[in-house]
């Protein structure tokens, strides 16, 4: 009996040492990393943060321990402007329960604007946070290559501008009869030249679309419209490509006149590309039906389609840039990869918001979502 207590002594030691060997490990483990990281407790005080963080920030230790997190590591959005508390990552990781990544700017103790990459993830006892750990990089250089790319893909573009318009110019003299006449497969060979110009065309005006959003040049031209005569104009001016493919081309909207706030001519280019997409990947005798449906502060429109439809583990990727789907190359070589990610970029533009739901082989529905009293200014 009198060993009792000794053998519970030696059981608590020897839980002691493992528990110590953990934390050490752990704390090894967050001081080693090689993005910075920062640990909080319930209440969003700081209590651990790594060497990595400290240099990215500029800060030392002793200035971060036991401070709020919101107000040591002060966040920006892209135009400098300070981000609200509620619509930062480590606050709708405590409120969600869930992980959130964001990119924003992170003002160092020299006061330089540091873009980060950064992923917030909630420590959960019973469901209830009661802590949280951001990690985050530095993406400077990711965003100096970015623009390095969209300067080039701009030049480029502005470049084969020139060349192309003469390839069109001389190509349409030919048809027409002004350098004599054309035999047979002449005739053919200018139809195909002129046909690789118009997508060449097409191709030329995407990435510049990119480069502008890329820059932020996009400029808004915000004004009433009425929805309803956008669609009509959409279903007379695709009616000749479905009938191509023998699509059947439906469009649904309400009796009622409905209006918002947008730039017509970009939503009517979102439409048209998620329009034009269905149809392209709907096999010759399908459907293509989109709708327009009126919310009390926006309108939606669907764009719905018995495609290929689009596999699940492409879903995530779909609005990326230069991504297409795995079954999408296989039915269509040619193909650029930026359509959605242009799309998703002026949807942004027009404050507006863009999802979809698909399976694969049975077809794709893309919604499209204008306020109609948007928050952005022409």
């Amino acid at each position: 009996m009198t060993d009792i207590p000794r053998d519970e002594e030696a059981e608590r030691n020897e839980l002691a040492a493992r528990s110590a060997g953990v934390l050490a490990q752990s704390e090894a483990l967050f001081n080693s990393m090689g993005d910075g990281a920062i640990a909080t407790d319930e209440f969003g005080r700081i209590v651990r943060v790594n060497p990595v963080a400290l240099r990215l920030l500029g800060y030392e230790e002793s200035e971060f321990i036991g401070e709020w997190f919101p107000k040591v590591v002060v966040a920006l959005d892209e135009t400098k402007s300070p981000i609200s508390l509620l619509d930062r990552p480590i606050t709708k990781a405590f409120l969600t329960g869930k992980t959130i990544s964001d990119q924003l700017l992170y003002r160092t103790r020299e006061g330089e604007h540091r873009p980060v990459a950064a992923t917030v993830s909630p420590i959960l006892l019973d469901g209830r946070p009661i802590g949280a750990i951001e990690v985050f990089r530095d993406i400077t250089l990711e965003r100096e290559v970015d623009r390095m790319k969209s300067e080039f893909i701009s030049l480029a573009s502005h470049q084969l501008r020139t060349p192309l318009s003469a390839i069109k110019t001389y190509s349409h003299m030919l048809i027409d009869g002004f350098m004599g006449e054309l035999s047979a497969s002449q005739q053919k060979a200018l139809d195909t030249i002129l046909s690789a110009s118009d997508r060449m065309n097409e191709l030329i005006n995407l990435l510049l679309n990119v480069s502008r959003i890329e820059g932020g040049n996009i400029t808004l031209n915000i004004k009433r419209h009425d929805l309803n005569k956008l669609m009509s104009e959409l279903e007379k001016e695709l009616a000749l490509q479905a009938r191509e493919k023998n699509i059947q081309l439906v469009f649904i909207q309400p009796k009622t006149l409905v209006h918002v706030r947008t730039d017509n001519l970009i939503a009517k280019e979102v439409l048209t590309n998620l329009i034009t997409n269905a149809i392209k990947y709907t096999p010759d005798g399908g459907k293509v039906t989109i709708r327009l449906r009126a919310r009390a502060d926006s309108a939606v429109f669907s764009v719905a389609d018995s495609g290929i439809g689009i596999p699940k583990y492409s879903q995530d990727h779909i609005f990326s840039k230069f991504f297409r789907a795995q079954n999408v190359m296989r039915t269509e070589t040619t193909g650029s990869g930026l359509g959605l990610y242009l799309v998703k970029g002026l949807v942004d533009n027009l404050d507006g918001k863009i999802w979809f739901k698909s399976e694969e082989n049975v077809g794709s529905t893309f919604y499209l979502e204008l306020p109609k009293k948007p928050t952005i200014v022409s």
